[in-house]
């Protein structure tokens, strides 16, 4: 019976194997710029995408902020990459996107310590539902409103160290985003409204890129929408309990892990020549048409006005 049972185990664990890699092909590994003498911010940076972005910036030679909430974990990262690259220009930095308090603190800090700023990472994400200290729905600020308006106060340094780049991870999620300017970071109501949240924090990621490349015209600072692909992060912890039995062997069979999820971020942040690509949307295939919504210049500029207004702008 036990011997049956190990190798019924054993044949499993072979199927999944083989299933788990013949599905996904390898990504091909990429030849990175030497980064020395370049500053990056990279927000949750301490794990997932942020973290695997962060610890490849460190080793091409950046200077790399990680800009998290939580101090030990943000600590226990930046050594760990310091260790892995042998770079030790790498820091924590607290930053808390569900308090636009925080980021305009974070803002004044960093612009007070570090005189360059290259690249802009805006990476965190969450995908949990509730309400912010500010009053707006978590998705939305955390994911949108938050960067929006530390984009904004690091947006002067970038122009002075340009050529400089904003990368903000945004997702094929915002297919089924809607925005409605007049109830911006209000929670949508009805069953779903976490996933749907979720889903228009999205769709103002790929705007937000969009309408900073027009207003950024002509300064050297350039910005990119990108998809990462389906990644096995911790962004799923909030799924509902009847949902993860579903989604865990999904996400361990066909997702890319962070660091094949960060490939299409580092390409974003440090290939040569995407100057003219400015304001669009990325994928590992490269430059691809996001959805309609993500395309409707009037709704980009819709959001950034209302956008300011929240923040205070």
């Amino acid at each position: 019976g036990m011997g049956w049972a190990l190798l019924g185990l054993g044949l499993l664990l072979a199927l999944y194997t083989l299933l788990r890699y013949g599905l996904r092909s390898a990504p091909r590994p990429r030849a990175r710029p030497e980064l020395r003498g370049r500053t990056a911010i990279v927000t949750g940076g301490s794990s997932g995408i942020g973290a695997a972005t962060a610890l490849e910036l460190a080793r091409c030679g950046a200077r790399v902020i990680l800009a998290t909430r939580s101090a030990r974990r943000g600590e226990a990262a930046a050594s760990r990459i310091r260790r892995e690259t042998g770079n030790n220009q790498v820091q924590f930095m607290h930053l808390d996107l569900a308090s636009l308090r925080s980021v305009r603190a974070f803002a004044s800090t960093f612009l007070r310590q570090e005189p360059q700023l290259h690249l802009l990472i805006n990476n965190a994400g969450v995908s949990a539902g509730g309400t912010t200290e500010d009053g707006f729905s978590l998705p939305f600020q955390v994911n949108h409103l938050g960067h929006f308006l530390l984009t904004q106060l690091l947006l002067e340094r970038l122009r002075s160290c340009a050529p400089s780049r904003v990368v903000i991870v945004a997702s094929s999620a915002h297919c089924a985003g809607r925005l409605r300017p007049e109830s911006l970071g209000q929670p949508p109501s009805g069953l779903f409204s976490a996933f749907q949240d979720y889903c228009d924090s999205k769709l103002a990621n790929v705007l937000h890129a969009r309408e900073l490349a027009t207003r950024e015209q002509g300064t050297q600072v350039t910005c990119y929408a990108v998809h990462p692909g389906f990644v096995n992060t911790s962004l799923f912890r909030h799924a509902p309990l009847w949902l993860k039995p579903l989604l865990l062997p999904l996400a361990w069979l066909l997702f890319l892990d962070a660091s094949e999820g960060a490939q299409v971020v580092l390409d974003c942040a440090t290939q040569d020549g995407l100057e003219p690509l400015s304001g669009r949307y990325f994928t590992d295939c490269g430059p691809r048409l996001p959805w309609p919504a993500g395309r409707d210049d009037r709704l980009a500029r819709a959001l950034w006005e209302g956008s300011e207004r929240l923040v205070g702008l």
